[in-house]
């Protein structure tokens, strides 16, 4: 059915006409501006995409995954028209029929059960005008607060820690004060991988000045140590030991500011207290497990330095003791006075597009919109009143986590998942799949049609995707970008927060969400952030309001009344915005009090946000990971993002470009726990904890320490047979925040034993259910798996062919006799080689052979890009690689400009290259978002040892 009720929205309807676009990149929080062109140079994709220069987050650069963007636009995989799904089955229907079904099931379950049996689970690749409906209608309007996000998984750590010191949850710098520093400490954070975009930044601010010290505090050694002067590689859940003892040593050598503390401070001398607990620096080396030089010198130099900044993100706030972590990082900055002024402060780093704007709509559990406390009676009233709602929550609601178990237990009997994939993402994930199964009603809102989360649903609601959304997002820095709308909307798509308005309209709540268009949404969400608010009148006080970042010097002595209180979240400065000036809307950073001016820096006067306006040094005791290495379970797994990958590849799986540089999951452990296990470089083994298991090949990069193994945290039961990560999470979490231990499971390794591996590529989706282990990854013109198995094949070319026909259009071009079968086969060296050939262009084609003779996987693919075969192609594909003398530009390092390893070492002993500035004038790896740039200076450096 292709009927669908009138939709509201008609910006979306010519909007493909434009043939230039500026809106921001829906990755990481760095939140990077993005021009995207029509363009007729491509022959895959109809847009280009550029950085702005003029943009303050990246200046024009752009990292490989936003330069990829335009292989990400298209229909395929997308979920077009709403669903009802039962029994397997799904059937197309009307979107009023599945909002009128969303209606009455959640109006029925709270009737019967209570407002607290429903919930909603969000997501901060929301844009904030989704985020802030879905909070206004559940808290404000439903009366509970069972509303969390996958943000939960990210930064509550970072929110909790900011709220307990500085009376709210505030990024006091920016990114600027990264080329002003003269210290920056990356605590927990690969930002050469994560955040390739800042790091960028950071390295031509080494270049720029020599004596910036960088000092990379990381288990791992990741590229992001290309940079450092210093590399702490502490045993993970050490970092509040580490930072304690840093204060202490502060306190110990004098490096305290009197003035500061003395007068915009409190609780130092409990906090003092704890930290004295590791005084003993030898001590102390030996529980972090570093060298105890290293640990002195970082010390040292942070005691000497004035203009210091702390970088912190997931290896910090993914722990059950973060919160501590966060603040055991802001203490060492508040005793140093090192904060609000340019080059120094703590800086919580997200991860993210939104997740900074999910915080200002009160995006979590436990928060309300505009920065204000569910816990706070005053700031419920205040909430209420302005949204003249009959009720609003007022408890916490419950934490993703513990959510998805009120879920199993039957607490709660409906739920709506949006923009994410809890199945995969959470921790003990195979739980999250029981409460699925088990739950009343499930809504899923996503752009992509079948996903691990999918399958759940009841009702399965197409959303809009980037490029065709329209709204705001809020980047680390508290820059607020516009995501503007370049494409009409496929299919029957609409936009988050007018599906759930259109479900409050049938709840009886039509008055309070009559949106026709995001700029009304945005502008109450300014007004509720500057409702009550002391930060919104500083001429009252004798200061300008063009004062910009100065503005809260006003209210410095301005103690809260009953109605009011002082929030540095204000966006009084963009009330009132018409339409075509949303539209327009320029990066800006909040507080905003006066039509387009930022704020840079916030807390440059030392007024924080608790109601005496001081800061607290909170007292933190370091606890071990709750869950402990054993016999059983002897090593610790930690998980992370790679370079070219993102979240659940839902997104970056399309892209072609982002396949190639590491094309499959991998288990990366030291050499000498390889040895100790049993475990071989590049075979495959399998991880159990006692959460899950998950299967894939062992890497032994020289980066891990003794006793720990790392798995990245991308591939899904759509993308690989067994390699959910989230499967094998303990589901320990942080007291305070919520947020899960992701960075120490305990697990044991043993090897997968398989009889045969192979690789097959198809332009149709193969059947492999009988296949044992499998990875999947998108090329140009086909699909690639990766294959083995663990049954011996009697007979090679029966099991080959039938995987090759498991498809019924292939099956069908062969039994028509419409395509060629080509085959070679060699059983007594286990080799078999088969393609399918339809008019001279290959359909698919599979190799069975010992992992050392499989052919070279860029070959194969580049052979599905022509449209026409020659004979000695054909020839090639027998016999596994291309006929006479060829260039193998080996395993790829520079996705950008597409070249191979080899190449790179080929230049670089041929023309004695010794920089990557070199090596980039050469072969231009390393000259777009420099991502590769750390690889490629350990090729040189291998080079240099050969030599």
């Amino acid at each position: 059915m292709n009927s669908i009720v009138s939709k509201p929205i008609t910006v979306h309807q010519t909007l493909d006409t434009a043939q230039s676009t500026h809106t921001t990149c829906p990755y990481c929080g760095v939140g990077c501006g993005v021009e995207v062109r029509k363009t007729k140079n491509s022959l895959t994709h109809d847009h280009q995409v550029n950085g702005i220069a003029s943009h303050p987050a990246n200046q024009g650069r752009l990292c490989v995954k936003g330069s990829s963007l335009a292989e990400t636009i298209g229909t395929k995989r997308r979920l077009l028209f709403p669903q009802f799904q039962a029994n397997g089955q799904t059937e197309q229907v009307l979107w009023s029929q599945a909002l009128d079904k969303i209606a009455t099931t959640f109006k029925a379950t709270i009737e019967q059960h209570g407002a607290d049996s429903v919930a909603f689970y969000v997501s901060g690749q929301l844009l904030t005008e989704d985020y802030y409906v879905a909070n206004k209608f559940v808290k404000g309007f439903l009366g509970t607060a069972n509303i969390d996000t996958n943000s939960r998984l990210c930064m509550s750590s970072a929110v909790a820690g900011h709220k307990r010191a500085f009376g709210e949850d505030i990024v006091p710098g920016c990114y600027e004060d990264f080329e002003l520093a003269d210290m920056i400490v990356l605590v927990g954070s690969n930002t050469a991988w994560c955040h390739p975009v800042l790091f960028q930044r950071i390295a031509k601010a080494k270049e720029s000045n020599p004596n910036l010290c960088v000092v990379v505090i990381d288990p791992r050694h990741t590229a992001t140590c290309d940079i450092a002067d210093i590399h702490l590689p502490l045993l993970s859940g050490t970092d509040v030991a580490l930072f304690n003892g840093l204060l202490h040593w502060l306190h110990q050598h004098e490096a305290q500011d009197h003035q500061f503390v003395t007068a915009h401070t409190q609780g130092l001398s409990d906090a003092l207290k704890q930290a004295g607990e590791h005084r003993d620096t030898r001590a102390l080396a030996e529980l972090c497990g570093v060298q105890l030089q290293s640990l002195e010198a970082f010390f040292d130099k942070f005691a000497k330095t004035e203009k210091v900044i702390t970088l912190f993100s997931m290896g910090v706030n993914q722990s059950s003791q973060g919160t501590d972590k966060v603040n055991s990082i802001i203490n060492c900055h508040l005793y140093t006075g090192r904060i609000g002024k340019p080059g120094m402060g703590p800086f919580s780093m997200t991860g993210q597009p939104n997740a900074m704007g999910g915080r200002e709509v009160g995006g979590l559990a436990n928060m309300l919109a505009a920065h204000m406390e569910l816990n706070n009676p005053v700031q419920r009233d205040r909430v209420q009143r302005f949204w003249q709602s009959p009720l609003i929550a007022s408890e916490n609601g419950l934490k993703a986590v513990e959510l998805f178990e009120a879920v199993e237990a039957g607490r709660i009997k409906a739920i709506w998942i949006m923009a994410t994939n809890p199945v995969v993402s959470l921790p003990n994930a195979d739980q999250v799949k029981r409460a699925l199964s088990n739950c009343d009603f499930v809504v899923v809102s996503d752009i992509t049609a079948k996903t691990d989360t999918t399958a759940y649903a009841d009702v399965l609601l197409p959303a809009l995707g980037w490029g065709e959304k329209d709204g705001t997002v809020t980047n680390s820095e508290r820059c607020i970008s516009r995501q503007r709308a370049f494409l009409n909307p496929p299919g029957e798509a609409m936009p988050d927060w007018w599906a759930i308005s259109q479900v409050a309209k049938r709840m009886g709540f039509g008055a309070a969400f009559d949106y026709h268009h995001p700029s009304e949404i945005f502008d109450e969400h300014a007004r509720l952030s500057a409702f009550e608010n002391v930060s919104s009148d500083p001429e009252t006080h004798g200061v300008s309001a063009a004062q910009g970042e100065n503005f809260a010097r006003a209210v410095a002595d301005q103690k809260s009344t009953t109605n009011f209180d002082f929030r540095y979240f204000n966006l009084k400065g963009l009330c009132g915005l018409s339409k075509p000036a949303y539209d327009a809307l320029p990066p800006l950073q909040w507080p905003v009090l006066t039509p387009y001016q930022g704020t840079s820096r916030v807390l440059t006067n030392n007024r924080f946000s608790h109601p005496d306006g001081k800061a607290r040094f909170i007292s933190v005791k370091y606890e071990p990971p709750r869950n402990k290495a054993s016999r059983d379970y002897p090593l610790a797994l930690n998980s992370g993002r790679i370079r070219d990958q993102w979240h659940t590849m839902t997104r970056t799986g399309l892209a072609p470009t982002l396949g190639s540089h590491i094309p499959e999951p991998f288990i990366d452990m030291h050499p000498n726990d390889a040895l100790l296990f049993g475990i071989k470089q590049n075979e495959l083994a399998r991880l159990h904890s006692q959460w899950g298991t998950l299967v894939a090949r062992v890497q032994c990069s020289g980066n891990m320490r003794r006793g720990q193994v790392f798995v990245p945290i991308h591939w899904t039961a759509q993308t690989a047979s067994d390699a959910r990560v989230g499967a094998l999470v303990n589901p320990v979490v942080d007291p305070i925040s919520g947020e899960p231990e992701f960075k120490h499971t305990p697990v044991r390794i043993e090897p997968f034993h398989v009889q045969w591996q192979g690789v097959a590529y198809s332009r149709y989706a193969l059947n492999l259910e009988q296949v044992a282990w499998w990875t999947h990854i998108q090329t140009q013109a086909a699909s690639r798996y990766e294959l083995a198995g663990r049954q011996k094949i009697n007979t090679v070319s029966e099991h080959s062919k039938a995987l090759l026909l498991s498809h019924p259009a292939l099956a069908e071009m062969v039994h028509n006799n419409q395509a060629d079968w080509l085959e070679y086969s060699d059983h007594s060296s286990g080799i078999y080689h088969a393609a399918i050939m339809v008019d001279s262009q290959i359909q698919a084609c599979i190799y069975i052979a010992p992992r050392e003779l499989l052919p070279n996987r860029e070959w194969i693919a580049s052979l599905f890009v022509k449209s026409r075969l020659s004979s000695r192609d054909r020839m090639a594909i027998l016999a596994g690689a291309p006929l006479g003398s060829t260039n193998d530009a080996g395993p790829l390092v520079c996705s950008c400009f597409k070249v191979g390893k080899n190449t790179i070492l080929n230049a670089i002993r041929e023309k004695g290259l010794t920089t990557p500035k070199e090596v980039t004038a050469c072969v231009k790896a390393g000259g777009n978002c420099g991502s590769c740039v750390p690889e490629i200076r350990t090729l040189i450096a291998t080079c240099l040892v050969e030599s």
